[in-house]
Parts: structure tokens; sequence; C-alpha cells
């Protein structure tokens, strides 16, 4: 096995972030319970920006292997068939440090793969993830998947252990994410455990009635008396059927002790950019509908506030006072030291001024139609929102559409438009200057989160306006190219995404804290977000579309344990003004055995966690050293399987059935907006692409890395779902490969936040009329951006198998019908990652490649 230190990687042999902690004010670290003293976590830099690595890994980088095979006649090898037999169970096991009684399913998940030869390696339906080799009963109160995952659903025992491995140990949250049910607790003693602060939770041991021993750090301690009393079954004396013992995902309602201050009110604050790029876009439109659209809808209750700032080379504040005949604009034109023109009635209660907030919002669109302004003091304006939020915290929404030109803040381009497909390195992946961070942090302080619009038809340098939002636990979306009549599809997914952002759940004043079993411990942390000490991350919002990660290593020996557990808990105000904690606990087995740590690798949860870890190389180090250091996560995985099961076939390129799609979604990792080299990307939808691996939850991740393809002229009715009165067809997903299209066909390409009806050139006329509405091929327009609601079975068996897919979306995708001959058809290739383009290697040729690397 090569040696592990002279090449990059992205896996730190420990945990290496140095640096010391922000100053936390301990308030805030006693509101939530700190950690026991037994943790040895390393405090991140003040303000975490990207961990440092280990040392060892920054020496002497391989030497690049040229990306693009040579283009001299080239005829793919194809998949040769292969003739060794495979090793039976027995030899399997034996080759595997001998499995004992291996469960059918951990033998399927070690099967070996040969992946030069299985050419069709993706399973036709979405597979869930690996379930923990875990008692029943502890399975059926396990945290779901989609709130709670590890990378590796078989805990090593030792830290050598999980390094034999080479694959990274961490775990991947969506804490706040919509619930259809969730238990909520309201209770006088919130039951914790003395030592750590973890919460009791259904890992916990009972001793007898009256004893808990935390699952955490092993302490026993007491049951409270009102814990005797369950107001579920109303019996006392059974404290282990409480609903806090029953379900790993819970929602406590907080005392007074879990507030520093009395809980604040909704507030929402929106920013407006209304220069001439502005207007011109047409957003303002867009926005100022939707807003009064969802005004009734907004989270919040009687003392919601709203308020609204509008800006160009000056700052307008809008004096909206109960009592007035109509909104006054009031102008500061002093950029340099903006100020708040009067402070008691820009921020107004939402119900008491509704009629004059109403009226602004049908007078702004109209307000700025002829303005010669071109000039953005976004700085300013921002400056002048965290003086009017800072009493009370809340949200920024703010909505810009060019770079900043004027005071604190102001930008120039940095894109140079001809380095767009360097093959090399990509410049200014990182800010231009520390102002929108420092506000941000500033911002973070005073609980006021701010989430950023770019609707922007020119680079307006989003790696440096990002940082307003990424560390006050915003969000950020991005419309590039916007314009309310040139560009629909981009309008209708404003006109969704706002939807779903104005009405959408929120918690204000967030900190959450993750724990874990004594002995592991967690050492770099991803998401938007500021870390406040060690292992409490500040979010002045939270919502329920973000996804944070977080990497660990094993500090002791879990040698004395069979059981690992992770708890997430997150206090937060609702926008109703309750303080509440919401709470998960993810139970795993702790393993001893190689074998059993690859059988349990999670590959969907691995490669995001991956694709974080290179984000941040990538940005604190070079794109190029990011991308060999995600092939040298596949080759030193692929060497460890080979090294540790020796009497393994020694030809072709083995891989356990559990880590069989690893090396295909690396592959299409290298081709993803954010880290692909070779290909035209505009520097601000790259750095958008980074900002959504780093802040989505997995599975919208997953559609952006890996999408998925189905044939959909030819859908019936075998296999299909029958849901509430309806058929939704299951078509089965194909290979991201031109070989799978047909010009006969018609195929859907669901990528998250896109999705491509590929029409082919002879495709069935009948498709066409009864889904498109369309007489024939030549008839349909190159601009489609939905499927019309036809009244035949064909159109509703199409548009049932597409609203199934988006059910459980937040956030509806933009959508384009692609024909065959139209240049919007370059997007959609872009997407196959098992084709070779000029600048990237095949499927195939990666493998070859992966097989070379290997041999070293």
């Amino acid at each position: 096995m090569r040696a592990v230190l002279n090449h990059t990687s992205l896996l730190p042999v420990s945990s290496t972030t140095t640096g010391s902690a922000s100053p936390v004010p301990n308030s805030y670290e006693s509101l939530e319970g700190g950690s026991y003293s037994g943790t040895s976590l390393q405090s991140p830099p003040f303000g975490y920006n990207y961990p440092t690595m280990h040392p060892a890994y920054q020496q002497n980088p391989a030497p690049k292997p040229d990306p693009s095979p040579s283009h001299g006649g080239y005829n793919p090898p194809g998949y040769q068939p292969y003739s060794q037999p495979f090793p039976s169970l027995s030899e399997l096991s034996s080759a595997l440090g001998g499995l004992g009684g291996v469960s059918e399913l951990e033998a399927e998940t070690l099967r070996p793969v040969n992946l030069l030869q299985e050419r069709n390696i993706l399973p036709p339906k979405h597979t869930p993830p690996p379930e923990p080799n875990l008692s029943n009963d502890l399975r059926k109160v396990n945290c779901s998947p989609d709130t709670f995952r590890c990378t590796l659903t078989n805990i090593p025992q030792t830290q050598a252990l999980l390094n034999k491995a080479r694959l990274p140990l961490g775990l991947l949250l969506h804490p706040f994410r919509d619930l259809t049910q969730l238990p909520v607790i309201t209770s006088n003693t919130i039951v914790r455990c003395r030592s750590c602060r973890t919460y009791i939770n259904p890992f916990v041991s009972f001793l007898d009635q009256r004893r808990w021993k935390c699952n955490l750090c092993y302490r026993v301690n007491d049951v409270p008396d009102e814990f005797m009393y369950n107001p579920v079954t109303r019996s006392y004396g059974e404290p282990h059927k409480r609903p806090e013992v029953q379900n790993s995902t819970v929602e406590f309602i907080a005392s007074s002790d879990y507030m520093l201050r009395p809980p604040q009110p909704a507030l929402y604050l929106f920013l407006l950019d209304v220069s001439h790029n502005a207007v011109e876009s047409g957003y303002l439109n867009v926005f100022c509908q939707s807003l009064l659209d969802n005004l009734e809808k907004l989270p919040g209750d009687t003392r919601t506030h709203i308020g609204f700032v509008t800006f160009d080379s000056t700052v307008h504040f809008y004096n909206l006072q109960e009592g007035l005949s109509q909104p006054q604009m009031l102008v500061v034109s002093d950029i340099d030291d903006v100020f708040i023109p009067t402070h008691d009635s820009l921020l107004v209660n939402l119900k008491e001024s509704k009629e004059l907030v109403k009226d602004l919002l049908n007078a702004l669109p109209g307000m700025f139609t002829h303005t010669r302004e071109t000039q953005s003091a976004l700085g300013p304006a921002l400056q002048a929102a965290y003086k009017l939020m800072s009493p009370t915290g809340g949200r920024v929404s703010v909505f810009q559409t060019q770079l900043p030109t004027l005071g604190a803040g102001l930008l120039q381009s940095r894109e140079d438009p001809n380095l767009r497909s360097s093959t090399k390195n990509v410049q200014h992946l990182g800010p231009a200057t520390d102002f929108y961070k420092k506000l941000a942090l500033d911002c973070s302080g005073q609980q006021i989160g701010v989430d950023l619009f770019l609707l922007s038809s020119q680079y307006s340098d989003l790696a440096s306006l990002a940082c307003v939002s990424k560390y006050s636990a915003g969000s950020v979306f991005y419309y590039p190219s916007f314009h309310h009549i040139h560009n629909t599809a981009q309008r209708q997914k404003f006109q969704k995404d706002l939807q779903r952002y104005l009405t959408r759940k929120i918690g204000f004043e967030a900190v959450m804290r993750i724990r874990c079993t004594k002995g592991l411990s967690i050492h770099t942390f991803h998401g938007n977000f500021f870390v406040r000490s060690t292992d409490l991350l500040s979010l002045a919002n939270v919502n329920p579309d973000s996804g944070f990660a977080v990497q660990m290593s094993i500090e002791e020996s879990l040698a004395d344990t069979s059981l690992a557990c992770f708890q997430a808990a997150l206090l937060y105000t609702s926008s109703k003004g309750k303080r509440r904690i919401r709470v998960h606990t993810l139970c795993l087995p702790v393993v001893s055995q190689l074998s059993e740590v690859f059988a349990g690798a999670d590959i969907q949860a691995i490669s995001c966690l991956l694709a974080n870890m290179a984000i941040d190389r990538s940005i604190s180090s070079s794109l190029s050293d990011a991308r060999d250091a995600l092939v040298n996560a596949v080759v030193d995985c692929l060497t460890a399987y080979r090294a540790n099961g020796s009497n393994i076939q020694p030809s072709g390129l083995i891989a356990p059935a559990a880590l069989r799609l690893f090396p295909l979604y690396v592959l299409a990792l290298l081709k993803q907006k954010a880290l692909r080299t070779g290909t035209s990307t505009r520097l601000d939808e790259r750095v958008f692409s980074m900002c959504e691996l780093k802040s989505q939850p997995l599975q919208q991740i997953m559609h952006m890395v890996h999408p998925d393809l189905y044939r959909i002229d030819n859908m019936t009715e075998q296999a299909a779902l029958h849901l509430n009165d309806s058929v939704i067809p299951q078509p089965p997903l194909l290979q991201l490969t031109a070989e799978k299209l047909t010009r006969e066909g018609a195929f859907l390409m669901d990528c998250g936040s896109v999705m491509y009806l590929w029409v082919g050139k002879c495709c069935n006329e009948t498709f066409i009329r009864d889904v498109l509405g369309f007489p024939n091929y030549a008839s349909l327009p190159s601009n489609m951006t939905e499927i019309p609601e036809l009244q035949t079975t064909y159109s509703e068996r199409t548009r049932a198998f597409i609203s199934w897919l988006l059910e459980s979306r937040t956030f509806h995708p933009a959508f384009h019908v692609v024909k065959d001959d139209a240049s919007t058809k370059t997007s959609f290739f872009q997407h196959l990652v098992e084709d070779r383009t000029e600048s990237a290697f095949s499927y195939y040729e990666f493998l070859l490649h992966v097989q070379q690397q290997m041999s070293k």
C-alpha cells in the first residue's frame, strides 16, 4: 500500500483544527449546557473559516496526472468479459478476516464487484440508506436517516481501524426539516445527564425505576419524580415508556432557564436593490406580487414586525406608522456614515400597519421605473439594516442584481471570461474583502440572519457577497440571467422559491450542539453558521431547508461499548414566540473488523462529506489540489480493501458492493460546476454550486451530483404505485450516458434544482400531442418551461410521476423541455457524467485511471 503521507488526501489522520475559540458569552454556553470535560475538542479559529489540514498532508503533492486522455483515434476499450470466477462466500469470509455468522445482508454488501466488468452498476430503483445492524427494538426507535445519518453505519472501534479503511467518519444532519409527526413534550423538568448534559433518549438504560445510565458518558443519574408519570398512558411508575424515551426525535417546550431574554417576535426586513439594472430585470414586480400574495402566511403572531429599505446610490427607508395616509419615503444620501432617520416607525407591527404595507408593495414597482441610477450601495444598506435590527434580531432578506459599486463593501470585477474553462487553477473562489464576513459576525451576535437573493446577468462576486449569509446562518439563492420576460424558467423558479421562502417555518435566536459517545470527537463543521465555542453552532435563523455536516475522529478506543450514539440539540424561538428544543438521537453499532467497516459504508453520505471537504480544500489550497484529493479518496479506499482482503482476485478493479458506486459518484463530483475544470463555467455559478454543496441536505446534494434519468414516453402501469386514486408509474433509473438515449424516446432528467425533458427527433407523436400539446416534433417551441395540463391518460400519468418526484422537494426546480437540436441541449448533456468530454474522463477511463494509480 502506498505511504499515506506523501500525497494529497482529504482524510486527516486525526483532528488538527487549531487556533483559539471565539469569545463566548458564558450565558450562551450555559443555556444549552456545555459538554463534559472528558471530550478533547480543539477550538476552531475565530469566526471559523476553513479547517487547516494535517501538516503531513501539505507536503509534496502528488504529480498531477494529465486529466485529458490522448485524442488520437480514441476507441473506448469496452468492458472486457472477466474469466476468473468470483470467490464463494466462505472464501470471501476468510479473506476478509473471518466473518463468522455473517448475515445475508452483510454478505451482499461485501460481495466483491469487478467494476471494470460490471457495466450497468446503477440499481434500477433508489436504494435506501444502509440499515444499521441493530436489534429490532433499537432499529424501530432509531433516528430517521433523512434527519441524521453517518458516513459509516458501523463505527470502527479505534482510529487505527478507521485509518485502515481510508474512509471519512462524519455526520450529515438536516435538523429542522419539515416533519409530519413530531412528539412535542411539555414538562417542568427536561431530563438530562448531570455530567455531559445529554437529553434522555431511547438509548439510555434504566438500572431500575429510579436510576438511568447516560448512553454518551455512562454516568448514572436519578429519575426525577415528575418523570415517573407518563402523560401519554396517564400511568405512574413506567419512566421507560415516556415519549422522550420512545422517540429518537422529540421537541421540548423550553422553560425560562433556556432564555437569555424574553423570546423575540418574528421580525422581517426586506432590503431591495432599485438601481436601473434591478428595475430593468423586472424582479421587483415579481417580489412585490409574491409578498402581497403571501403576506397573511408569513410565520408569526400578533407581534410580527416588518420593514422595507431600498437602495441605489442612496439608501431609502419607509415610514409605515399606523395612522399615516400613505407610506413616507426617507432618503439618507450620506452613505459613508449611514444613520437611521427615525427609530420607531420603520419596523412596524404587520397587523396594525397592514394597509400601509400593501400600499407600499403596490407602489414600489412603479416608483423607480424611470431611474437613471446605475450605482449600488449594498454595503451601506446592510449597515443600516444591522442598526435597525440590532435591538431585537430577526431576518433580513437582501435582493441584489449587480456588483456593489459604492461605499463600504464595494467590489471590483475579478472574473476573466477568458479563463472560464481553465484546466489549471481557478482564481478568486474566496472573498475579495472581509467586510461581508465581519458584518455577518456582527449580525450573528445580535441574532440577525441575512438571506441573499442574487438576480444577475453580470458577474457580481458571489464569493464575497455570500459571506454575509454564510456566517449569519442565512441562505443564498442565485438566478443567473434573471429577466421577468426573456427568461420564463428563472422567473417561474424565483416565484415558486419566494413562495416557499416567505411561508416556510423559521426559528429565531437558535443554537445547535452535537454530542457523541465518550471517545468520539467532532472537529470540523460544514454549513452556514458561526461557531460560538468548540461545539456550539450559532444560528441566528434556522430554516427547514438547510443541511449541516461534521467530521469526526476517534480519540479513545470504543472497545468497551457495543453502541455509539450521537445527539443533536437545536434550541430556538418559534415564530409564535415559544422557546423550543428539538433533539435527534442516532445509535450505531461499534465494530472491530475492517470488513464490517466496509459493509456499513453509506456511499451517499461519504460522497456528500467528501464534497464539503473538497470545497474547503479548493478555497484554502487550490481547485486542482481538491480534485486530486477526491481521486485519492477512491484510490486509497479501494487499495485498503484490496490489501486487507488479499486473497480476493488480484486483477480487475475490485470494490465491495457497498462501495461500488464510489468511483461513479466521485467522477460525478469532479464534473460538478463547483469542482470541474476545462468546461466554461462562470465564476459566480461555480461559487453558487459550492454554496449549495456546503449547505443543502443530503438528498438535494445527491440530485445535483448524480441526477436521476428516466425514459418517460413509454411508461406503463406495470409496478406502478397506487396513491390516493392516482397511478404513479415507476420507470427504472438509467445510467447517465448518451447510450441510454434514443431518438424515438423522451427522457426526464431530475437534477434537483432543474429538470430537463429531452425529446428525441423521432419521438412518438402521440406522446408529443398528448403530453406536450403540440402536433409533432417540428412544432415544439424551443423555450417550453412547463408541461400543460391536458385531459389525456398520457398527460395525467406523466404529471403524476413528476409531481411524485417533487413531493419531498421543498423548492421547485426550473423546468426545460429540450429538443434534440436546441442550444439548451448542451446543459442537458453536461449532466451525462459517464460520457467523456474534451476535458474529462468517461466513467470507464476513470476506472482505468484509478486502477493505474493503485498500482503505483
